[in-house]
């Protein structure tokens, strides 16, 4: 090889990393965002990024785009390791045409999703684009039809996870909608389907883009992004440890974590934390901090639906995926949104083989036209089809209240729950004893219903009941909580169970 040859590499191979220039770059910079290849760089172990197609260019001869070529076309797309474990990558770069969507440029990001399938690890996508070039017309949405098939053909065989570190707009969004998790940075990302500008043009509703599509306004309201961070560095430290709690793909398992917690390590705060007055309100988080690893757990979708929780904890060292109704928010109550949070990352876990842990405290669904005339009923339905559905280990712990409907779809014996346990202040029964007792003693005098009440409580406000029928399993004390759980998720490690050959079961969507 000789000099000349070096020296036109070297220069390909910087020009290339330049991506817009630096004119482009220092844009990008004076706008508070990260490049491409910075992300990339914060994301990945130190000096393990591997970069594909970084001399591609795109083919358009539209609008005098032949004279116009940037190497690598607006995406910077390769393989690296977190955590010392194989992902794939691909990053919009803004810096190039806006970081539009060519149709060359999707085929890179294609070419690393069918490659992702194939070696069984996780794909991460940093978005940053103003949505498909309008130079190429239908070649650029052909991208995009093609990115999406990728992502519902890898949706269950390999993570997928959706960093919005800029706009994402239009048909851009479905992909990550399409991916497993979404992350966004506050006041820096936004996604919407139509812009302020449109929707202004067609409904005269003035909004700004971040009340239309920023950051609190998916987590809190729409529910569409799983985790929002303050600053990109944050964001991408947030998704490198996501990844801890993730199998690199449906065939393997979740390393296990080192842990100096003990399997029997007592609970003692659990009984102070819950009042024996089912009335009054106590924040479940608390309940999980006592019994996981290290106290520690990695909740998901903070902000929505807050009346349930979800998200990761370790086990023992093993990671597991929580369920819990909140009763500090609502009184724990199931309602439409509840509904869909869980049912969606119940469904992610089993995809995975996570096992599930539901820590339930639940009067009901929540009553009202609003939530009956949007579907309460469909969207109540998906909890229990995802549980039914999941063939994982799952336990359940009722720690007071278990009532009516929502009991059997947060994952009782009945819907397939494998170990069932109570504390003896669980309540089961079709109702709380006022409400039942107002409707079986409708007529009754005041010293009547008193003593109905009584009977009512003596009778279902606790779980014996439902323990000679064998519907749980087993009484605990609240002290015991750690290790009972623990002990079941060791009982249930190898459980195999197949659901009836289908080509699909047709969830309540």
């Amino acid at each position: 090889m000789t000099n000349e040859q070096i020296t036109s590499f070297e220069q390909i191979n910087t020009a290339a990393e330049l991506g817009g220039g630096e004119k482009a770059i220092a844009k990008q910079k004076n706008a508070g965002k990260l490049t491409a290849r910075e992300r990339i760089k914060r994301l990945l172990d130190p000096d393990t990024f591997v970069e594909i197609d970084k001399l591609v260019i795109h083919k358009c001869t539209n609008f005098n785009m032949d004279a116009q070529h940037i190497p690598g076309d607006g995406i910077v797309s390769g393989y690296g390791k977190i955590n010392d474990r194989l992902v794939y990558v691909y990053a919009y770069d803004f810096t190039v045409y806006g970081g539009s969507l060519s149709r060359t440029n999707a085929s890179k990001i294609v070419k690393v999703q069918r490659l992702a399938v194939k070696n069984g690890a996780p794909i991460i996508a940093l978005n940053d684009s103003g949505g498909a070039r309008i130079q190429e017309g239908v070649m650029a949405l052909s991208g995009y039809s093609d990115i999406f098939y990728n992502n519902i053909k890898a949706s269950g065989v390999v993570p997928q996870i959706s960093a919005i570190l800029g706009p994402c707009a239009g048909g851009a969004c479905y992909s990550p909608a399409l991916t497993d998790f979404i992350f966004m940075v506050k006041k820096k990302s936004h996604m919407f389907i139509t812009g302020p500008d449109v929707v202004k043009s067609v409904t005269h509703e003035e909004v700004s883009k971040e009340e239309l599509g920023g950051a609190d306004t998916h987590a809190g309201k729409s529910g569409v992004t799983h985790f929002v961070g303050d600053t990109e560095d944050e964001v991408l430290e947030m998704i490198r440890e996501l990844l801890t709690f993730l199998p690199s793909n449906n065939m393997e398992d979740v390393p296990l974590a080192s842990t100096n917690d003990s399997i029997h390590r007592e609970c003692p705060e659990i009984a102070n934390l819950i009042p024996s007055d089912p009335n009054i309100p106590y924040d479940m988080k608390t309940v999980i901090w006592e019994v996981v690893d290290d106290h520690y757990f990695f909740e998901v979708m903070s902000s929505f639906a807050q009346n349930i929780l979800i998200g990761f904890a370790r086990m023992n060292g093993q990671t597991v995926g929580i369920i819990a109704n909140q009763p500090a928010y609502l009184a724990g109550v199931l309602d439409i949104d509840a509904s869909d949070k869980a049912a969606r990352f119940i469904r992610f876990c089993d995809c995975f083989d996570i096992p599930l842990i539901t820590f339930e405290d639940v009067p009901g669904f929540l009553p009202g036209c609003e939530q009956e005339h949007n579907g309460i009923i469909r969207h109540g339905a998906k909890i229990v089809y995802a549980y039914v559905e999941a063939t994982v280990p799952k336990i359940t712990l009722i720690t007071r209240k278990a009532y009516g409907g929502a009991y059997i779809v947060m994952s009782s014996k009945e819907s397939g729950s494998d170990v069932n346990l109570a504390y003896p202040s669980a309540e089961i029964a079709v109702m709380g004893a006022a409400g039942a007792v107002n409707i079986l003693y409708r007529s009754a005098s005041k010293e009547e219903k008193a003593k109905a009440l009584k009977e009512y409580n003596d009778t279902f406000s606790n779980p014996y009941r439902a323990a000679e029928n064998g519907y749980i399993d087993e009484i605990i004390l609240p002290k015991d909580t750690r290790f009972k759980l623990i002990q079941a998720l060791e009982m249930t490690q190898n459980k195999v169970e197949n659901n009836p050959h289908k080509k699909h079961g047709n969830m309540p969507l």
